[in-house]
């Protein structure tokens, strides 16, 4: 069966699926975009996500495409349509078509695109021996928390991790601290046992999936603080691990040429992801 996408109002083949050129997303990238993760047919975190696709559109002053309730049945159709049982629906509004000009166009209708798709979770391997991620200077812009789609900086720095054989890049700033992943959240385990992620400042983009695991640590009773660490606070870590919506929560167990603990997946981090799991199969999954 052939994809469907959802194009301003309209359901269609998704070879068929196109907006104009003048569209200020692929002009400026003036819009922002969401990911929403699909198991066994349920959105999971569905509001969590739909809350910050507005925070997103309110800090770049565009309007929203429509109300929550009928974004959630087209949400929910295109799952429908596309037969998505395990997958990620994406979806993006940008400003819309003007004349190209860097100002705002006074009358423009924002754009809306919504696609589904299927994917493969990480398989067991990856999660027992963890994956490599590698080190890159931060040189996005100054405010991360929205979650725009100019992710040219991220694309090349996910690349340089491909070309060194790394899963992730983490970035860093210029006090040398990890801000985060070009698409995941960074986190580590001191050797005191302590759970540590980088306070969500505009530095980073505050990640569903992080948010859940934070709640999900303070519930199991893990203590946990939201503070900078650096490379070398990293490299010497007892546990590392990346989150986001597709990765959960995947250990990290080489930073750069640094191995880190034993060379497997930690006690915690895959504590947190059978945690995760769990809450993703049921209470965080809205039909």
């Amino acid at each position: 069966m052939s994809r469907v996408a959802y194009v301003n109002g309209r359901y269609m083949p998704h070879g068929e699926a196109a907006v104009h050129i003048e569209d200020r997303g692929y002009q400026f990238a003036d819009g922002v975009y969401e990911v929403v993760l699909v198991q066994d047919g349920a959105m999971v975190d569905e509001m969590p996500h739909l809350d910050r696709l507005d925070r997103s559109l309110r800090e770049l002053r565009i309007a929203p495409p429509m109300d929550r309730a009928p974004l959630r049945l087209v949400m929910r159709e295109l799952v429908r349509r596309n037969r998505i049982r395990t997958g990620l629906i994406y979806m993006q509004v940008t400003r819309g078509v003007a004349r190209r000009d860097h100002p705002f166009p006074e009358n423009a209708v924002p754009a809306f695109v919504m696609t589904a798709k299927r994917i493969a979770l990480p398989n067991v391997e990856t999660v027992e021996n963890g994956v490599k991620v590698v080190t890159i200077r931060d040189i996005r812009w100054e405010r991360c928390d929205i979650k725009t789609v100019a992710l040219l900086p991220n694309v090349l720095g996910k690349q340089h991790a491909r070309e060194n054989g790394a899963y992730e890049a983490w970035q860093v700033d210029d006090a040398g601290n990890v801000t985060e992943g070009t698409s995941t959240n960074a986190w580590i385990v001191s050797n005191a046992g302590e759970l540590i992620t980088r306070n969500a400042d505009q530095g980073i983009l505050n990640g569903i999936t992080r948010l859940t695991l934070l709640k999900l640590a303070a519930r199991e009773g893990l203590t946990f603080v939201e503070r900078p660490f650096s490379v070398e606070e990293a490299k010497t870590a007892r546990e590392a691990f990346i989150s986001s919506a597709t990765s959960f929560v995947t250990p990290v167990t080489q930073i750069d040429d640094t191995v880190i603990g034993n060379g497997k997946a930690g006690s915690l981090g895959l504590k947190l992801r059978d945690t995760y799991l769990a809450y993703a199969g049921g209470e965080g999954r809205t039909p």
